[in-house]
């Protein structure tokens, strides 16, 4: 699975682009995200808000698209009322428009005869989809994900069964890889890894993962432990192809890769 990653690079000529922030350009094309399903609500809502969101980015470049499931739970769309099967549809839902969005580029590619203009790019290029898995501290919406304080009640078997059935639909729903994003501490790591590490053995899984961290010093995950010993628990499972950082000030950005690069070759950011 590693090499999966290592040639999607090499094609792409050592760097590739992720895209942007999905909520403020859904917010753009004049989607109401005030919810706290926040840009999943698109996904009930406004699906070619979301498809065209996905479009616009590959137009200006980028090589991999991350799908609008990273506020989507099972357990948040039953909370609005949704069947678990409508819940688990949604979650599928959220990898089909990504793909729609990479096959709509690719057919504008094959109808055009110039790579680029002034204002989109049209080119012919390897595409991932990365479905999106974000914390539970994204699914409780109180900005715990950005603290990685989840009070003593959390256990390791809570956080495991959470993860559990959004990663399994996720995997078997047509996505490239699975995108952990904004773990804020060192035991989710070590818990959504065990979990994804299990599933891979017990469903047969057959896409890798990143997984991505949040800082505010620069040194360390929100929650105050070792974004080294976090990255070395993620790269420690054979499947994950990439580490990086996300939500974190820029100015962090270039001290965490270096010390990211001490346990993992392919080093993704994709800051504030």
């Amino acid at each position: 699975m590693r090499s999966l990653m290592s040639n999607f690079l090499d094609q792409a000529g050592g760097t590739a682009v992720i895209d942007g922030g999905l909520a403020t350009e859904l917010e753009r094309h004049g989607a109401d995200l005030n919810d706290p399903l926040w840009s999943a609500k698109c996904l009930v809502s406004s699906s070619h808000l979301i498809r065209q969101v996905h479009l616009d980015y590959l137009e200006n470049g980028a090589d991999i698209l991350i799908t609008a499931s990273y506020q989507a739970t099972i357990q948040g769309f039953k909370a609005k009322g949704f069947s678990n099967e409508e819940s688990e549809a949604l979650l599928r839902k959220s990898v089909e428009i990504a793909c729609e969005a990479r096959n709509v580029y690719n057919q504008k590619c094959d109808a055009c005869s110039y790579p680029s203009s002034d204002t989109i790019i049209l080119k012919h290029r390897s595409i991932l989809i990365a479905a999106s898995v974000g914390s539970y501290g994204a699914y409780l919406a109180d900005g715990s994900e950005y603290s990685g304080d989840y009070g003593a009640a959390i256990t390791v078997q809570t956080l495991k069964d959470f993860h559990r059935r959004r990663v399994q639909i996720l995997a078997d729903s047509g996505a490239d890889l699975l995108a952990f994003e904004t773990v804020p501490n060192k035991i989710e790591a070590q818990l959504a890894k065990q979990a994804y590490a299990e599933l891979l053995e017990e469903e047969d899984i057959k896409i890798p993962a990143w997984f991505s961290f949040n800082s505010k010093d620069g040194i360390n995950v929100v929650s105050g432990d070792s974004l080294l010993e976090c990255g070395s628990i993620a790269e420690s499972c054979n499947k994950v192809v990439a580490v990086g950082i996300n939500c974190t000030p820029p100015r962090f950005i270039h001290d965490l890769i270096v010390l990211l690069k001490k346990v993992e070759p392919h080093v993704l950011s994709f800051q504030n």
